[in-house]
């Protein structure tokens, strides 16, 4: 793992594979964790020069004032095509998770020389905030559940893998897998501060940043290879949001895991794998 600049911050991002492969990027949500190590891997082995970053005010990236950011979604779109330029690519294969589903749209769309696919996972056309009607909004009584739990001491690395396991099943994610991203995502948080890690946990500072523009009604206008991955048993973002992104993008592929909920599990990754590395 390394830092690099661009767009005036500087963004903790992590290789796998060959320097001159063609490049997929994999934008996280908001860490770059929410990108399986052997999802990364299996498209490197598929002749990819794969790379996976922390969205600002996220693990090893440039963080400031998680409650107050002084960014926008169109901020975000622009690191991540500044960032292919930095590695020294001309184009990329896009990846988004979650928020980060979010970014790779509006940067696939701001910027279309520079993106050359997409792939977007758990996510949906429209920023936080009310939902368009024809869209499912997040499941209340999950939501319910979820937020009414005791928060963390966030200062404490077990006590913080032990919430996000507590959460997992209700968002149909494995207690395991979730325990142990949580944990190594405490790891990377530079401070102790509750905001930052709350941030680098469950992407708080997302939902305060400036996310207009709409770019939903823009979504007909890509034209490249587009994959849309989403988890039947997601409450968050629920799955008839990734089919109204496929109907949406021209051509999109769409591959629902019927036992996937908000994470990517690991029974996951060979498909999901196997369906990038042919875009």
């Amino acid at each position: 793992m390394t830092t690099i600049t661009v767009n005036g911050v500087e963004l903790g991002i992590e290789s796998f594979g060959r320097d001159e492969d063609p490049l997929v990027l994999l934008a996280g949500g908001t860490t770059m964790l929410s990108w399986p190590d052997s999802l990364c891997e299996r498209v490197a082995d598929g002749g990819r020069r794969v790379v996976r970053y922390d969205l600002r005010d996220s693990g090893a990236s440039t963080t400031e004032e998680p409650e107050n950011p002084t960014y926008d979604l169109r901020d975000l779109a622009a690191d991540a095509a500044n960032l292919v330029t930095a590695l020294g690519a001309e184009s990329a294969h896009l990846g988004g998770h979650g928020v980060g589903g979010m970014v790779a749209q509006v940067a696939a769309l701001d910027h279309p020389g520079v993106i050359s696919a997409l792939t977007l996972v758990s996510t949906r056309p429209v920023a936080p905030g009310p939902v368009d009607d024809d869209l499912p909004d997040h499941e209340q009584s999950v939501m319910s559940e979820v937020f009414s739990q005791p928060q963390p001491d966030w200062t404490n690395r077990r006590d913080v893998a032990e919430y996000a396991a507590g959460s997992a099943a209700v968002l149909g994610n494995d207690p395991a897998q979730a325990h142990e991203i949580a944990a190594r995502i405490w790891d990377r948080t530079p401070t102790s501060e509750v905001s930052v890690h709350q941030a680098n946990q469950l992407g708080m500072v997302f939902s305060r940043i400036e996310c207009s523009p709409r770019w939903r009604e823009r979504l007909g206008d890509l034209r490249i290879p587009s994959l849309v991955v989403h988890g039947r048993a997601d409450p968050f973002f629920p799955v008839g949001n990734g089919e109204a992104l496929a109907a949406e993008i021209p051509e999109a592929q769409l591959l629902i895991h019927e036992d996937m909920g908000t994470q990517i599990p690991e029974l996951a990754t060979a498909d999901i794998a196997t369906a990038m590395l042919r875009l």
